[in-house]
């Protein structure tokens, strides 16, 4: 009987998506135009905890990153191994195209009883199969319209990289010589937290421990050039989508499962004079976490979770995105900037397109698109960027049109009909 029921549970990609459909809302339906598949809330097994607790070296310090105790962003390696390990058993991750998943709720164990939705609603996004730096500014940008849409207004990010493996390191390096000289200023509890965890009294709420930590090492001045890079074009494409950020040096996140970019989203204005601010999401990669479970490779990953209040404005049933008549391609930096532009306001107008934001070369795009024979794709290079345009090609007559970003939307139904 235990092996049918495991059995029952696993499903195929597709399957994968279909069994989710009836659960959500308009929030999925945003996701899905940016390319995101639903998927059921994984199941943590016994294996994923035993997994978690050999990588973490405590859980003495793990920071809970909201302002509040009604809402847990503590960092979780057992819910990231379960969804590796479910992506490595549906071989989500053998294909060309990183794994784009959306899911509700949050990862139980299977023994464990699902507890009651209450007033806060959990969502996850999640890419995993490319180091690109256009996943994380995909995740933000998914993360902003959907609170925006649920009532929320004044978003920034927090925003900090701890780097790659030789980054860490140093950085590590570089915090234990600072403390062997700060230990003494520190209360006592701090002390005795630092021993377990390096990192927590930088994360350190203490109003002593911020004193003493505020001439602490950055661990972005212990970055490497690629490292540095990845941070660098992250916050160019937060800046040019016009998404308000500041470098949080006390954001550092879990050693043992984060690398690269960490980073929360807030609101201002939360509704209370004691908490000014509010925290609505946490997203960080975790590309080193694959090789330490029975991967053995190294798998790029990055996620993000936002938990809100539901009933913040009236609930939207979900309308899955009509099937796509066009294949957006873009080459060059700014065209790939632009291309987040150019589908959210394909989304506002329910125009649907596939794209692959992660990859670079033209060819391979094209002919991504001629293999799911999609009539039309939206080629974007640096001159159309910069005039605010795009090529529409006719990929049967091969016939192609420039046309304003502003007018893609109406072009793209009319051209449809024919």
């Amino acid at each position: 009987m235990h092996k049918e029921k495991r059995r029952r549970e696993k499903h195929t990609p597709k399957e994968l998506s279909a069994v989710a459909l009836s659960h959500l809302d308009h929030a999925a339906e945003i996701a899905c135009y940016y390319g995101f598949s639903p998927i059921k809330t994984p199941t943590i097994e016994k294996g994923d905890s035993t997994k978690a607790r050999q990588i973490i070296e405590s859980d003495a310090h793990n920071r809970n990153y909201a302002l509040t105790d009604e809402k847990d962003f503590r960092i979780k390696a057992e819910e990231k191994i379960a969804l590796l390990r479910i992506c490595e058993e549906q071989k989500l991750l053998t294909g060309t195209q990183p794994a784009m998943l959306y899911y509700e709720g949050t990862p139980r164990r299977s023994d464990q009883k699902k507890s009651a939705s209450g007033a806060y609603k959990r969502i996850n996004l999640e890419i995993i199969g490319t180091s690109k730096s256009i996943a994380e500014a995909e995740l933000i940008k998914v993360a902003f319209e959907i609170l925006r849409e649920s009532g929320f207004d004044d978003l920034y990010v927090d925003i900090n990289s701890v780097g790659d493996k030789d980054s860490l390191a140093h950085f590590t390096r570089e915090v234990h010589q600072f403390y062997r000289k700060q230990l003494s200023e520190l209360p006592a509890h701090c002390r005795q937290e630092i021993k377990k965890d390096l990192f927590s009294a930088i994360e350190c709420e203490n109003k002593q421990c911020r004193e003493a930590t505020e001439h602490a090492p950055k661990s972005i001045a212990s970055l490497t050039e690629p490292s540095r890079a990845h941070f660098k074009e992250v916050l160019e494409y937060l800046e040019s989508m016009g998404i308000p950020y500041k470098i949080d040096n006390h954001v550092l996140g879990n050693r043992n499962v984060c690398c690269h970019t960490v980073f929360l989203i807030k609101t201002l204005h939360a509704g209370s004079e004691e908490t000014p601010e509010e925290t609505l999401g946490l997203g960080f990669r975790y590309s080193g976490l694959a090789k330490k479970l029975d991967l053995k490779r190294d798998v790029p990953a990055v996620g993000l979770s936002i938990i809100f209040k539901q009933g913040k404005t009236v609930h939207k049933k979900f309308h899955a995105p009509k099937k796509a008549h066009a294949y957006l391609i873009q080459f060059g930096f700014d065209a790939k900037r632009k291309s987040l532009e150019i589908i959210e306001l394909l989304r506002r107008a329910k125009v649907s397109v596939q794209q692959s934001l992660t990859k670079d070369k033209l060819t391979s795009q094209i002919a991504t698109a001629e293999n799911l024979g999609i009539p039309f794709v939206l080629i974007m290079g640096q001159k159309e960027a910069m005039e605010g345009s795009a090529i529409v090609r006719n990929m049967s007559t091969r016939m192609q049109e420039t046309v304003r970003i502003e007018l893609l939307a109406d072009y793209l139904k009319k051209i449809s009909k024919r």
